[in-house]
C-alpha cells in the first residue's frame, strides 16, 4: 500500500477531485495548508503599506491506494493540477505498512 500526498493550487482542487473520482479514487484527505517551496511568497499592498507574505495557501491531498494504482493516480494528478507555471505543487509517495479500519477491524487492502 502506499499513501500519495499531493500538495497542489488551491483553485485546482475541483478539478483534481473530480479527475480523481473519475478515475475510481474512493476516498481522499483534503487540508488546507501553507508553505513556500522555489515561488518564495510574494508582496502586497494594503492601505498604501506593501507588506511581504513568506507562504502561500496550497491544498495537500492525501490518497491511500494499493501499489499496483500508484502511476495512474500520479498521471491523474499532474495532469489535472498542471498549470505550467511555478508553485503547481509536488507530489509525495510513501509507503504504508499497515491500515485498520477502526469501524470493523479490517486490516490491508479492505480497510481501504
Amino acid at each position: 500500500m502506499k499513501l500519495i500526498t499531493a500538495i497542489i493550487k488551491p483553485f485546482k482542487l475541483e478539478e483534481v477531485r473530480q479527475a480523481l473520482m473519475d478515475y475510481g479514487v474512493e476516498g481522499l484527505t483534503i487540508t488546507e495548508v501553507k508553505g513556500f517551496g522555489r515561488q518564495k511568497g510574494h508582496t502586497e499592498l494594503y492601505r498604501g503599506a506593501e507588506y511581504t507574505i513568506d507562504t502561500l495557501p496550497k491544498i495537500k491531498l492525501e490518497i491511500l491506494t494499493d501499489s499496483s494504482k500508484v502511476s495512474e493516480i500520479i498521471d491523474v494528478i499532474t495532469k489535472s493540477a498542471n498549470t505550467e507555471k511555478i508553485g503547481d505543487g509536488k507530489i509525495f509517495v510513501t509507503t504504508i505498512d499497515e491500515v485498520i479500519r477502526i469501524r470493523t477491524g479490517e486490516t490491508g487492502s479492505s480497510a481501504i
